[in-house]
């Protein structure tokens, strides 16, 4: 009994440490820009696989250097209470649930930007109960030490958005040859309709289904609160 007393003990130590961990790296990110991510290393490594050569694109830029039409979009898209929940929106969650269990499989996600955030900083892509609980952990610390605006800038810099492309700017020149700060509506809202596959929509850019979408979130962008 006594080794298996030192053994939770060590273990509930390692756990500790490893909060303490992921809770100073969010804390240097409130002021200093991370230069990776744990998914955006992930991809690299995949890629590598196929080529050794192979390199992200990836320009980070400034909250204010990325066009408003993108953040409104992604917003519309992705989180439309980004600016009022504390993390979770529970109302989403619980429509996904039920949209889920009517489906009998994953169709829909009810993930925040603050959320997505998490698990792209720090997790790996393997669904796991023990991966969403340390990813909610993950998102009270993001919302209890950066402010909105900080957690919406990291986001929009490391989100993928294509085979190897990363955050707004390499996002915009891939595909419009255009600064992020340059981004029309329509195509912030082409852009924000990706997401949720976007290395498949970067091979097929004229899917049926990312048409309707992009209409989608067009017709919703007006709507959208930014921080």
């Amino acid at each position: 009994m006594r080794w298996i007393w030192r053994s939770v003990a060590v273990f509930f130590a390692v756990l500790f440490l490893y909060q303490l961990w992921l809770f100073a790296h969010v804390c240097w990110w409130v002021k200093f820009n991370p230069s990776s991510s744990a998914f955006m290393d992930t991809r690299l490594e995949i890629m590598q696989d196929k080529n050794p050569d192979a390199e992200l694109r990836q320009k980070w830029v400034p909250y204010a250097k990325i066009s408003d039409n993108l953040k409104r979009a992604l917003v519309a898209a992705e989180d439309a209470k980004f600016v009022d929940h504390e993390g979770f929106d529970w109302e989403g969650i619980q429509k996904a649930y039920v949209k889920n269990l009517r489906k009998g499989r994953i169709v829909a996600g009810g993930s925040t930007i603050s959320q997505q955030l998490a698990k792209n900083l720090f997790l790996s892509t393997r669904r796991t109960p023990w991966r969403k609980l340390e990813e909610a952990a993950i998102t009270v610390m993001l919302e209890t030490v950066m402010d909105k605006q900080r957690i919406f800038e990291i986001y929009l810099n490391v989100i993928e958005w294509g085979n190897g492309v990363f955050g707004a700017e390499a996002a915009a020149r891939h595909y419009f040859h255009v600064s992020a700060a340059q981004l029309s509506a329509d195509q912030a809202a082409k852009l924000a309709a990706m997401v949720p596959n976007p290395r498949y929509y970067d091979r097929h850019r004229d899917a049926r289904g990312l048409l309707l979408k992009t209409d989608i979130i067009m017709a919703r962008m007006n709507d959208a609160e930014i921080p």
